[in-house]
């Protein structure tokens, strides 16, 4: 049976297509794709005992019994039929508060996931990872982080989001080292955040349902929405006018689309053999001979020109 392990991350639609998965979980059980989203493995207690926390003392091993409670729910999928499982839970990561506090990308992605895979005994097979352009990801983290009680960012904070020198590629290398041999597939949020049906393809190589595929959960709450549901001395703190915030200076927001841009360069290079972009299934390649489009640009140079007469 193939695991494939999808870890979010945060603010890329990761709730949306775990929505889309529920919603289409008896057709793609026929196809022999069963999914474990957040309602199994928090609600469920599914990964209870994976990461170190506080827990009470009870002289049990929690690590080992997480690792069983694991293999017997994989063994009845098994059983069950799936040839393909999908465990979506974006808090493998980590958390987005932590990485507001810390002012730092997913720092101990690395030694989450090599926790889960030595939970998992070495079953998982592949790891998919959504990305997105960091000025969209951090100004998305802070509207979800400001309108549930989070201090808004001072100038401070948004500079050292804006300099931080970690960015994508530093977590692709992380989770790539922690789980070596796992097959790594990058889905880029600007191509797949909308559309779970062609995720699910490019992960699976199935006939996705286009069912539910239009659900949109948890989106970042617009200027007057963010401002309507703050209190007031904290509504004050926000720029006039509607529309999506955007507390980051020009300089800043181009700083975080360059190192962006960087890091895609170097996935559609082949990222160092760690991890694979993955290709949108409905973009069809061109073919022998691809259809002619202008080569040129600007005015052409060798038509005649009039010159003007002397005197």
């Amino acid at each position: 049976m193939k695991v494939i392990l999808h870890t979010g991350a945060h603010r890329c639609a990761t709730t949306s297509f775990q929505e889309y998965m529920r919603q289409n979980a008896q057709p793609l059980h026929r196809q022999g794709i069963g999914f474990w989203g957040p309602f199994r493995t928090r609600g469920g207690g599914l990964f209870h005992g994976i990461q170190p926390g506080p827990v009470p003392v009870t002289g049990r091993d929690l690590v080992q019994r997480a690792q069983g409670r694991l293999q017997i729910q994989m063994a009845a999928s098994r059983d069950a039929g799936v040839q393909q499982l999908l465990v979506s839970e974006e808090n493998m990561l980590g958390a987005v508060r932590a990485n507001l506090r810390i002012g730092d990308l997913y720092s101990g992605a690395g030694e989450r996931m090599a926790r889960f895979a030595e939970a998992f005994g070495g079953a998982v097979t592949d790891v998919a990872l959504s990305i997105r352009s960091l000025d969209a990801y951090w100004t998305s983290a802070l509207a979800y982080a400001v309108a549930r009680g989070h201090k808004m960012p001072t100038e401070a904070s948004l500079d050292r989001l804006a300099q931080a020198p970690r960015s994508w590629r530093d977590v692709i290398t992380d989770i790539a080292c922690a789980m070596p041999g796992v097959r790594l597939h990058v889905l880029p949020f600007e191509t797949f955040g909308t559309r779970p049906e062609a995720a699910l393809e490019a992960l699976t190589g199935i006939e996705a349902p286009r069912t539910h595929a239009r659900v949109r959960l948890n989106a970042s709450l617009c200027l007057q929405d963010l401002r309507a549901s703050l209190p007031s001395s904290a509504a004050a703190e926000l720029p006039e006018g509607t529309g999506r915030w955007r507390p980051f200076t020009g300089a800043q927001t181009a700083y975080l689309r360059e190192a962006y841009a960087d890091d895609m360069m170097w996935l559609a290079g082949g990222a160092d053999g760690l991890a694979a972009l993955a290709q949108d299934p409905d973009k069809q390649a061109a073919g022998t001979n691809p259809p002619r489009i202008a080569l040129t640009r600007g005015r052409p140079d060798d038509k005649q020109r009039r010159m003007a007469g002397s005197g």
